[in-house]
C-alpha cells in the first residue's frame, strides 16, 4: 500500500493544519500545532477554513447541529487541501467517515460547564427569573430541572456566537448570565471571568465536551503515526464510551444529551469506569439520568459496549420521547 503521508515529503514543507477561524478553534489548533511540531520537528501552519456552523445565524438545533462545525474541514482533509484537522470532540459526528482516522485525542480538559455570571453571581446566588444564555439544549434542559428542583425561577435564552459575543450579552446586561464550555475558556485565558464551575452532579457536559480531536488522511500512515504520540488513553477510553452512547440513542450533537465518563480509584488504583447520562426535555420537566459502572476498559470495543449498555436501559426509561431532533 501507499504512504501518501506528508511526512514522507520534503521536511522543509510545513504541516498544513485545518482550523476554523473562530479565537477558540486558533487557540485550540494553536496548541496543537505547537505539539505536534515537537513530536515531527516540523512546521506546521494553520489554514484557516469556514464552515457552516460558523456562517449560520439559525439556533443548533434548528441547523441539525450534527457536523455542521466539521463537514468543511473534513472536505479539505478528503481534498488534500490541509494535512490534518483540529475539531472540538463534542462536534464530531459520532460515526468516523471513510477516508478519514481519528489519529488523536489529546489530554482532556476540564469536561464542566461554566457559568459567566453578572456581579459574580454564583448559580444559587442568582435573582428571582434570572435570564441565562445557552445555545444547548442539553444546558437547558439540566438547568430549569435543576433551578426547578431548588425552588429556583430562572429563564433560559437560547444565543449563538462566540465567546465575546455571549459573554458580552452579560456585560451589556441584555442577560444575567451565560454558560460556557469551562475548557474553551481555559483555553482562551479567560477563567478569570467564570464566576461558578456547575459540577456534574448538576449539569453532565456534551459528550466528549473539553476533548479535542485530531483528524487526519486514512492513507497517511507516517503521519497518522506521528500524531499518535498525542494520544492519551485513558482520555480515549472515556470519550469512547460517552459517544457510543450518543450513537446508541441515534441523538445528533445539538439533542439535549449529556454524559461524562470518569475513572474511579481504590487509592492509587484505577480500577472502575463510570459513565454518567441524561437526556431531558429543554423546560427541564422530565429527565431521565442514569449511571453505570463497570472495570476499566481493555480495549475501545469494551468502552463502546459500556456506552451502548447504558443507552438501552435509557431508552428503556423513555430517553427516546425526550430528545426531539434524532438524528438521521
Amino acid at each position: 500500500m501507499t504512504d501518501n503521508s506528508p511526512l514522507g515529503g520534503e521536511t522543509t514543507t510545513p504541516l498544513r493544519l485545518g482550523t476554523r477561524r473562530s479565537k477558540l478553534a486558533m487557540a485550540q489548533s494553536g496548541m496543537v500545532a505547537d505539539a505536534v511540531r515537537e513530536v515531527t520537528g516540523r512546521a506546521v501552519e494553520l489554514v484557516e477554513i469556514t464552515t457552516y456552523g460558523d456562517v449560520s445565524r439559525e439556533q443548533l438545533a434548528q441547523i441539525g447541529g450534527t457536523g455542521v462545525f466539521v463537514a468543511a474541514l473534513r472536505e479539505a482533509l478528503l481534498s488534500g487541501e490541509v494535512d490534518f484537522a483540529v475539531h472540538s470532540l463534542k462536534d464530531l459526528p459520532t460515526t468516523q467517515p471513510d477516508g478519514l482516522v481519528l489519529a488523536a485525542v489529546p489530554v482532556r480538559e476540564d469536561p464542566r460547564d461554566a457559568l459567566v455570571a453578572r456581579d459574580g453571581l454564583a448559580f444559587e446566588q442568582l435573582p428571582s427569573g434570572a435570564r441565562i444564555g445557552t445555545g444547548s439544549p442539553r444546558r437547558m434542559a439540566q438547568l430549569n430541572a435543576y433551578a426547578r428542583s431548588h425552588g429556583l425561577e430562572i429563564e433560559t435564552v437560547a444565543i449563538r456566537g462566540n465567546v465575546d459575543t455571549r459573554i458580552g450579552f452579560v456585560r451589556s446586561g441584555e442577560l444575567d448570565a451565560v454558560v460556557l464550555a469551562a475548557a474553551g475558556l481555559s483555553r482562551l485565558g479567560r477563567t478569570d471571568e467564570v464566576t461558578g464551575f456547575l459540577p456534574a452532579d448538576t449539569v453532565l457536559p456534551a459528550p466528549g465536551q473539553g476533548a479535542l480531536a485530531i483528524e487526519c488522511a486514512a492513507g497517511s500512515t507516517d503521519l497518522a503515526a506521528a500524531l499518535a504520540e498525542l494520544d492519551d488513553p485513558y482520555t480515549r477510553v472515556a470519550v469512547t464510551a460517552e459517544r457510543a452512547l450518543l450513537n446508541a440513542l441515534e441523538a445528533g450533537c445539538s439533542a439535549p444529551v449529556g454524559a461524562l465518563a470518569d475513572f474511579l480509584a481504590d487509592g492509587q488504583v484505577v480500577n472502575e469506569l463510570r459513565l454518567r447520562g441524561v437526556v431531558g426535555s429543554t423546560d427541564g420537566a422530565s429527565l431521565v439520568q442514569l449511571s453505570i459502572t463497570g472495570p476499566v476498559p481493555t480495549s475501545l470495543d469494551d468502552a463502546a459496549a459500556l456506552g451502548r449498555e447504558l443507552a438501552t436501559e435509557m431508552l428503556a426509561k423513555g430517553a427516546a420521547g425526550l430528545m426531539g431532533e434524532r438524528a438521521l
